[in-house]
């Protein structure tokens, strides 16, 4: 008996994806559910077909920290969890990739080790086709490069190959003992004493930021500048987005605010950038802090308009912070650090231009409670910043 050779028609997975992926009803998605449930054989490929999705994105720019907070916003934390198992399943196929991804991707350890149970096969297969669809349809970013690494050669300000030691280790033990202290300020309950820690951080903050330009300055073939995402999540998104530009602005970078996926993209040289994200991070949480604070007195004296106090209260703090460390920038800078500066934040310019030829000004709306402003404005008073130090004397 001889045999003949028959056309094969489409995989379940082809045939759930004609269904839901296409088609936006809530029908077609339980039809394309049903199928997959239907055929234990298919999760093979269900599942490949999800690494292929999130190699795509990275193609469009995108990192896994940007994609987890789209995810988290619009479908949960339980699609978060599917999520962090495609783009672990994929990392050993990706490229190779910078610090700031590596990091990313450890963090998902912690998404993973939260994760539910897995329902069952119809649920699991309705969360998996709701991903896709959201996976699929996010559009292009601006391609970020991650900071290169040092190259071996390369010494602080302060010492050669036998002083104090390489850049990066010097670096890495002024941010560890940063975030150190943005830490205690973070956690302490006492104002006075989380001025004095955040004063000590932006201290040793500038003085990093000044040995990383003349570290730079010097090498035979200066770094270029970088690029980072940092999350800016609602509620109050844009006086939060507005504080990051104080920040980056402080510390020589330009920040771009992408209202629609929640997050500012910052442009810099590595050194500042994570001078920005610390910094930031830390006045966020002190800001938090204390607007609880004032808006638990404004509770005790009657008033119960708490969504224009927090809005003024962060709009005010953004703002008295965004004054004060500019003032600090433009009058603190020693002549002989001038040049060095000049030649980066042009090159910042220059690379943030690339990135982003078209940007509009956004004022900041919903800014009425005059009680908020002057508590937002107070507390930002309290987080002080202590100016950039000068340069020792050659």
């Amino acid at each position: 008996m001889s045999s003949t050779d028959t056309p094969t028609g489409p995989s379940t997975v082809e045939r759930a994806f004609r269904t839901a992926l296409y088609d936006s009803a809530d029908a077609s998605l339980d039809t394309g559910a049903s199928l997959l449930a239907a055929d234990p054989a298919a999760d093979a490929d269900l599942a490949r077909r999800g690494e292929e999705f999130v190699a795509a994105l990275w193609g469009r720019g995108w990192q896994p920290a940007d994609v987890v907070r789209v995810v988290r916003r619009e479908l949960g934390d339980a699609s978060v969890g599917l999520l962090a198992e495609l783009i672990r399943a994929q990392a050993p196929r990706d490229r190779v990739r910078g610090r700031r991804w590596r990091d990313q991707l450890a963090q998902l350890d912690e998404v993973l080790a939260d994760a539910p149970p897995r329902p069952d096969r119809f649920s699991h297969a309705t969360a998996v086709l709701e991903l896709y669809r959201l996976l699929l349809r996010l559009p292009a970013l601006e391609p970020l490069q991650d900071a290169p690494p040092r190259g071996p050669g390369r010494t602080n300000a302060s010492g050669g190959p036998g002083g104090s030691g390489s850049s990066g280790n010097s670096g890495a033990r002024m941010l560890a003992r940063i975030r150190a202290l943005l830490a205690k300020a973070e956690a302490t309950g006492f104002p006075d004493e989380a001025e004095a820690l955040s004063a000590k951080a932006q201290e040793l903050m500038a003085k990093h930021s000044v040995d990383e330009a003349l570290v730079d300055a010097a090498a035979p073939a200066p770094d270029a500048p970088g690029a980072c995402r940092i999350g800016v999540e609602p509620p109050y998104e844009q006086a939060k987005a507005v504080l990051l530009d104080a920040v980056a602005s402080a510390n020589h970078c330009r920040a771009v605010w992408n209202e629609p996926f929640c997050f500012s993209t910052v442009v810099g040289f590595e050194a500042d950038l994570e001078v920005v994200e610390l910094l930031h991070t830390s006045l966020l949480v002190q800001a938090q802090s204390a607007m609880a604070r004032a808006e638990a007195a404004q509770r005790a004296g009657g008033r119960k308009r708490t969504k224009t106090f927090r809005q003024s209260f962060l709009a005010a703090y953004a703002h008295r912070v965004g004054t004060r460390l500019a003032e600090a920038a433009g009058s603190q800078v020693t002549d002989d650090l001038l040049p060095v500066l000049a030649s980066r934040e042009v090159a910042v310019s220059a690379a943030a231009d690339r990135l982003f030829p078209d940007t509009v000004s956004t004022r900041l709306r919903g800014v009425s409670d005059e009680a908020g402003w002057t508590e937002g404005a107070r507390a930002a008073d309290r987080a002080q910043m202590r100016s950039r130090p000068r340069l020792p004397s050659k």
